[in-house]
């Protein structure tokens, strides 16, 4: 009946015929062959944009933000790491764990340069400083601001802008040294005493007195107990800074704000691989 019918299922669903291809086992093979030379063949790299090229470690450092300075972002962050520096000095005044966390007194504000720049950095080392007023009083307020709080910026400058370690340290100790001498000023304006006079002619007795103990033909003078003193305030800031320098090294890279890498006898030393 379907045969008769005018335009039936045969006319319009012709029946498929086997093609040439399908059934010639050659034409098959040559086929799968392609088929497997296709699939071999290596990914091209899709391009990308110009900033997704960049590693994370120089894109997070040389990114601007796209943040407005007034966003709440940036106050949030800002005041959290002046608070956390007013906090860490807070600590270590009231109980001091050796020199560790002495380590951590410019990090956060150097870390708020980095995120934020100079503006923000500057408001948190004023914000750590009034807190601290507040807390401490303002002497100690003033003795951290200078050298931590001013160090904490000019560190946060210096590696934003990609200045070496070398750079970096030798600014750094002048003013660390610098702070140490305004330290021995500030406290000897609250004695009304000359703190550094003092301390540097206790330090001569006692090598007088050791020197007569062992019958040590040798007087030392002011002068040169005074320039030794110097000789050790620099010497101790240099090593303060580089100790910093290590801290900030392996803190801001898991945070993806990294510093300059260091030379490489350092990279050497501490086993470290980029």
């Amino acid at each position: 009946m379907s045969d008769s019918a005018p335009g039936g299922s045969s006319d319009r669903y012709p029946t498929p015929q086997p093609s040439e291809t399908s059934t010639n086992p050659q034409s098959l093979d040559s086929q799968w062959e392609d088929v497997e030379q296709e699939l071999s063949r290596p990914l091209q790299p899709v391009a990308r944009p110009l900033e997704a090229t960049v590693s994370n470690r120089d894109h997070a450092s040389s990114r601007v933000r796209s943040f407005d300075e007034s966003s709440p972002l940036v106050m949030v962050e800002t005041a959290f790491l002046a608070s956390a520096a007013s906090l860490i000095w807070l600590v270590n005044f009231y109980f001091p764990i050796g020199p560790f966390l002495r380590i951590f007194f410019p990090i956060p504000i150097a870390l708020i340069y980095l995120r934020w720049g100079a503006r923000a950095a500057w408001m948190g080392a004023l914000v750590s400083g009034l807190l601290l007023s507040v807390l401490m009083g303002p002497p100690r307020s003033l003795l951290y601001i200078m050298p931590f709080g001013v160090m904490g910026v000019l560190l946060g400058m210096l590696w934003r802008r990609r200045s070496s370690w070398a750079m970096a340290i030798a600014l750094g100790s002048i003013l660390a040294a610098f702070g140490f001498f305004f330290r021995v000023w500030l406290v000897s304006l609250l004695l009304g005493d000359d703190l550094w006079l003092y301390s540097t002619n206790q330090v001569t007795n006692l090598i007088d007195w050791i020197c007569l103990r062992l019958g040590i033909l040798f007087q030392p003078s002011l002068t040169f107990i005074q320039g030794m003193v110097i000789v050790m305030v620099v010497v101790n800031s240099v090593i303060y800074l580089f100790v910093v320098h290590l801290v900030a090294w392996f803190l801001f890279d898991r945070l993806r704000n990294p510093i300059p890498r260091p030379p490489k006898w350092v990279q050497v030393l501490m086993e470290y691989e980029e």
